[in-house]
């Protein structure tokens, strides 16, 4: 599995408004086809540049369906985030490799 994950700053002035259209974009990223969930997380740090800082994490079965994501909806989805919210919000993207997943164990005591 490999995780999309774009972390977002979003401007105090706009914060409210972008969460809420967060929710129809995320959906939207989803549609493509080339995901099969999203996280949508906040980030529990008080940024030096002030505003509230977010983490979407997107999954895709494969490496494949990342690169078509980059290769046929990336930049037509990041142009209507621009376009909504322009120098309000800052974005940084990274690209996670699943190697293992772990879950507790029941031990008795």
């Amino acid at each position: 599995m490999y995780i999309y994950n774009v972390t977002i700053n979003i401007n105090e002035t706009v914060h409210e408004e972008w969460l809420t259209w967060m929710e129809t974009h995320i959906l939207d990223v989803l549609n493509t086809g080339k995901f099969i969930s999203a996280k949508l997380t906040e980030v529990l740090v008080d940024e030096e540049m002030g505003g509230k800082t977010y983490s979407v994490q997107y999954a895709a079965n494969t490496r494949e369906d990342l690169n078509d994501y980059y290769e046929k909806d990336a930049d037509r989805l990041r142009i209507k985030s621009l376009k909504k919210f322009g120098d309000q919000i800052l974005a940084f993207r990274t690209e996670l490799k699943l190697v293992k997943e772990f879950y507790p164990t029941n031990v008795s005591n």
